[in-house]
């Protein structure tokens, strides 16, 4: 079994050897910056941070040996004033000419900023020998972002974002930076990306303000853009499956394809509710009869998570029961919890959860 909690500091061994498969601005492969990180996760978790600066990390370790195997990310806020969110929109405009008898439909890249911001999700990464896991670990750590969502909804905005790894050489060089924003700032795409994290102003004022037209692109390049690399195939299903959609944006780096979806729009926000752990049954039937599957709800997975004062703050695990279902006596939704899970999540009779069906 795996158990959901937050980034603690003793996980940085674990968190490297799984940031070395993603390596990207959110989860590099920088022992430094991987401590950076997990402090302010831990502080984003303890209410210690502005709500804008908070950044929560979660990670997937095994019950029993504590191993770290996956993680996943949410920045309550990205772009500000002071660092907005930057994006190229991708537009299509059309060109007719008479005399010629001629039409053209080109598409159009344009710098844009948002400045107010948006909650992004991102930090998605699955060590490789626990893809295809029969814990369908990589939906547990995508979800449990959302189920901690909803949970604290007024941390949030009201848009959450996601930004796609679009394909890259194996070196990791983008080919759109190399055809366009190499020209016009001389970085490489490593120096341009983890510099525009700490300071935008050379996004801002070398950049080209005015429409780009793709069709001066090498058209190699041009087939790029937008397009979602191999490795993040399963994270556009997932993202189009809870409501997320393409944004017509992307990024103006590597091209990568913005996701976006109204918060409390995303199916997996709207499904997270709360319940209280029932009373334990003295056998299996009972315990099915008490949170209602003998009226019809079949059993399927549920992520249930209780957050704590103390480390860890945050704790979810995945079970196979029927949904949430009503009290013997009183308004609460109840839920019975096998008693690994409950001493998982340290919880007794009566203790609030937060529950997810998701599967």
């Amino acid at each position: 079994m795996f158990l959901l909690r937050d980034i603690a500091a003793g996980d940085l061994d674990d968190l490297q050897r799984a940031a070395v498969h993603l390596d990207s601005v959110n989860l590099p492969d920088d022992r430094g910056a991987l401590a950076a990180i997990i402090e302010r996760s831990r502080a984003s978790f303890a209410g210690e941070l502005p709500v804008a600066d908070r950044c929560f990390v979660f990670v997937a370790a095994d019950a029993d040996s504590g191993e770290v195997v996956g993680t996943s990310m949410i920045f309550a806020q990205h772009g500000s004033r002071r660092a907005p969110h930057v994006f190229f929109d991708v537009r299509e405009e059309e060109r007719y000419s008479e005399t010629l008898d001629r039409h053209f439909a080109h598409r159009v890249l344009r710098i844009g900023y948002n400045y107010k911001g948006l909650t992004e999700v991102g930090g998605l990464v699955l060590r490789p020998e626990f893809r295809r896991h029969p814990e369908r670990l990589g939906r547990q750590l995508a979800f449990v972002r959302f189920l901690y969502l909803a949970r604290h909804r007024n941390q949030f905005r009201d848009e959450v974002l996601s930004e796609l790894m679009p394909p890259l050489e194996p070196d990791g060089t983008s080919l759109l930076w190399e055809s366009l924003g190499r020209k016009f700032t001389g970085l490489t795409y490593q120096e341009a990306d983890r510099l525009s994290q700490v300071n935008k102003e050379f996004i801002r004022t070398l950049f080209p303000q005015d429409p780009i037209y793709v069709t001066l692109l090498p058209p190699h390049v041009q087939a790029l853009i937008g397009q979602v690399g191999p490795d993040t195939k399963g994270v556009e299903k997932l993202l189009l499956e809870v409501g997320f959609s393409f944004a017509h944006r992307i990024d103006p780096f590597d091209g990568g394809p913005h996701f976006q979806a109204k918060t409390d729009d995303i199916a997996v926000v709207r499904a997270t509710r709360v319940a209280r752990v029932a009373a334990a049954a003295s056998h299996r039937s009972a315990e099915s009869k008490r949170v209602g599957a003998s009226s019809g709800r079949s059993p399927g997975r549920l992520l249930i998570a209780r957050e704590r004062t103390t480390a860890p703050r945050f704790v979810a695990v995945q079970v196979i029961a029927p949904p949430p279902g009503a009290a013997d006596q009183g308004p609460d939704e109840v839920v019975a919890l096998p008693d690994q899970v409950r001493r998982m999540l340290d919880v007794t009779t009566g203790d609030e959860v937060a529950v997810l069906p998701w599967g």
